[in-house]
Order: C-alpha cells, then structure tokens, then sequence
C-alpha cells in the first residue's frame, strides 16, 4: 500500500470527457477507465485531496490548436468538434474540484495548472487518464521536470493501442514516477512521532 499526505497530493485526471471515452481504446474500454477515475476521485475528496479534472477542446477552425505540420496528421473534422465534444462525462465533477481546459496534449502548457497546485501546497500528482501514451505522458513528463512527484494508478489509464500503453507503463513512467493500482493508494494524514 503507498499512503500519500492528503495535504499535499493532489489527483489530476486527464480528459475523461464525452468526446473520448467512447472511443475504440485498450487494454481498457473508456468506461472501465473512468469507473476506476471515478472511484480514485470518490477516495480523494473523502481525504480532502483536491481532484483536478482536466479536458481538451479546440476553436471551431482549430486555430488555436498545436500546428499540423506534421507526418502523421490527426484527422480533424470540418466545421469543428462536434457538440459536447469537449464535456467532461456526467457526475464526475464534484463542487471544489479545479477544472482545467487545455489545448494540446499536456495539462501544463497554456493554463494555470502549476499555479493551481503551487499555491495549495501540493507536492506529490496522482496522475491518471486517456490516452496513456499522449495526454498522461505529456503532463507526467512536463510535472516531472517542474520539481513534482508523480504516481499513476495503471488501471486509471487507457489508449488507443495496448501495446503503446504498455511501453509507455513499463518503459517510461518508472523512470519519471512510481506505478501502482488504484487499490494500493490510500491517503492518510502523515503524522509526526511523539517528541
């Protein structure tokens, strides 16, 4: 069991929003996914952890959306997202917790994210969402270097391929934070030995 000091974690959970939770994922299906983010951030609030709940959208033409000049260009659909694209799923989001709107893949970059957490105290990123290999890793990657400690519950992620989750569990987040399962977190004051 890893216990984290509820005065200084914060979970952060990336876009478990209606435009794509539906989608073909694995090794989990998108439901699965925000049944088990759901029930992190039902243990979170219950130890006074902030949840903070983050989903990406772009301007009907997508011109504040990161460049395309790219090799493998995302296809984009004309004339925009589509209507609640962008929406978190329904009764996730609980009163208190930060919600952050974000434009590219990472929840850092463009918002106040940093700020949100620095200011309340917050040392240690619970970190979990889809897609595993893009929005999670981009936001692991950036705490990381911004000085936080990261963990991610495994079974609180999912992608859009198997096998890119799992290089991306086994290969790149040991070396920038510690994995678990959602069932091995607890959120405990931490409490200093009698003097």
């Amino acid at each position: 069991m890893l216990n984290l000091d509820p005065t200084s974690t914060a979970l952060v959970l990336i876009d478990l929003q209606d435009g794509i939770v539906n989608m073909n994922l694995s090794p989990r299906d998108g439901q699965t996914t925000v049944a088990t983010g759901r029930a992190l951030a039902e243990k979170a609030r219950a130890s006074g952890v902030k949840v903070v709940l983050v989903h990406v959208g772009f301007a009907s033409d997508f011109a504040d959306a990161p460049s395309h000049n790219v090799d493998a260009r995302l296809p984009l659909p004309e004339g925009g997202l589509p209507a609640g694209w962008s929406d978190l799923v329904s009764d996730l989001r609980q009163e208190g917790d930060l919600v952050v709107y974000k434009r590219q893949w990472g929840a850092f970059t463009g918002t106040d994210l940093d700020l949100q957490l620095r200011r309340r105290g917050i040392r240690t990123i619970v970190l979990g969402g889809i897609a595993t290999n893009f929005g999670v890793e981009s936001t692991l990657r950036h705490a990381w270097e911004l000085g936080y400690d990261i963990v991610v519950p495994e079974d609180a992620c999912t992608s859009a391929d198997a096998n890119l989750h799992r290089m991306t569990i086994e290969h790149v987040f040991p070396r920038l934070a510690r994995v678990v399962t959602a069932s091995e977190l607890s959120f405990e004051p931490v409490t200093s030995p009698a003097t």
